[in-house]
């Protein structure tokens, strides 16, 4: 993420507003400490950065010296859930928006820092992250690219199953999805206001409508992005950056739908057992200008679930 400029202007721009004179705290900084560097070469008079992953932690310790802030910034080993320190922060930045907006735990873990880490007055960057969702089919979002995970994430998933102890129906993961795929208009599905009144679990019911003749059988999700109120959004569907979209099969098989045509989506995120990343449920109902209505489901949890639930998984996943 080092190196997205779309997402990293707007961090900057923020800090650069926000981070003069102040003591700022820096959640999941990187063995980089991009964004204290960032709040010192902004003003800040102290940064507190906090790592959660050991090996990062310690890189992020070795890179220091040679950015010579040992007398500015303090780093921290640990969940900052579980963190005391003092005084109190005036600024956080966090980098833990996901490609949904909530997956990496920024809800429980900012509602947290905003409780325990943050003066009364305190401001959080990003100022708000949104979930957009749109329906469309799999094979048109793909264009010419066959279902399979690529090569490079291979490695990567077998390390999440032997998390998880079992193999399941990871969230389809999709780089530079074209919005010309997508057959209705979209809507938040979820919002996140980290400077305003955030939930850690919420639900969603929405109305798309169809906006072109087409086939139907999920839903694609992606985020937007304010790191200041008054700026235009970081569109992640829209604009070169490393976030993806996310794509939830809901429907057993594609289903032609034409403009007028509605689907009812109901998003929701309830905390999960680690009581930081959230589990989702999608349920969607089609209605067709035929008077049929198509129901489709799907349960995401942050670990473990369902596996080969959907035709799309069948496909990932094909049986031995």
């Amino acid at each position: 993420m080092t190196t997205d400029e779309e997402r990293n202007k707007r961090f900057r721009a923020a800090l650069e507003r926000l981070a003069p004179g102040k003591h700022v705290l820096d959640i999941g900084t990187g063995q980089d400490i991009l964004w204290a560097r960032e709040s010192v070469q902004a003003g800040a008079r102290q940064v507190t950065a906090i790592e959660v992953i050991e090996d990062t932690f310690r890189q992020a310790a070795a890179n220091l010296p040679s950015y010579e802030l040992q007398d500015r910034v303090t780093l921290l080993l640990g969940e900052s859930t579980g963190l005391e320190f003092a005084p109190h922060a005036e600024v956080c930045v966090a980098e833990i928006i996901g490609s949904l907006a909530s997956a990496e735990g920024a809800a429980a873990v900012l509602t947290d820092a905003r409780r325990r880490h943050l003066a009364q007055d305190g401001v959080v960057v990003p100022h708000r992250a949104v979930t957009l969702a749109s329906a469309g089919c799999l094979s048109g979002i793909l264009g010419e690219q066959h279902v399979a995970f690529s090569a490079e994430s291979i490695p990567y998933l077998q390390s999440i199953f032997n998390w998880a102890t079992a193999p399941f129906d990871v969230r389809l993961r999709i780089e530079n999805a074209s919005p010309d795929a997508l057959v209705s208009d979209s809507a938040a599905i979820e919002s996140l206001d980290f400077n305003g009144t955030l939930h850690t679990e919420q639900q969603t019911t929405t109305r798309l409508t169809i906006q072109r003749p087409g086939r139907i059988d999920g839903v694609l999700t992606w985020l937007q992005l304010w790191c200041l109120p008054d700026e235009d959004p970081l569109d992640a569907l829209r604009m070169k950056t490393n976030w993806a979209s996310i794509y939830f099969p809901l429907f057993q098989t594609p289903v032609p739908v034409e403009p007028g045509d509605t689907l009812d989506l109901t998003f929701g995120s309830t905390l999960s057992a680690d009581g930081v990343h959230p589990d989702y449920q999608v349920s969607a109902t089609l209605r067709t200008a035929d008077g049929h209505a198509h129901r489709g489901s799907l349960e995401s949890p942050h670990r473990g679930g369902p596996f080969r639930a959907q035709p799309a998984y069948r496909l990932l996943f094909p049986a031995a």
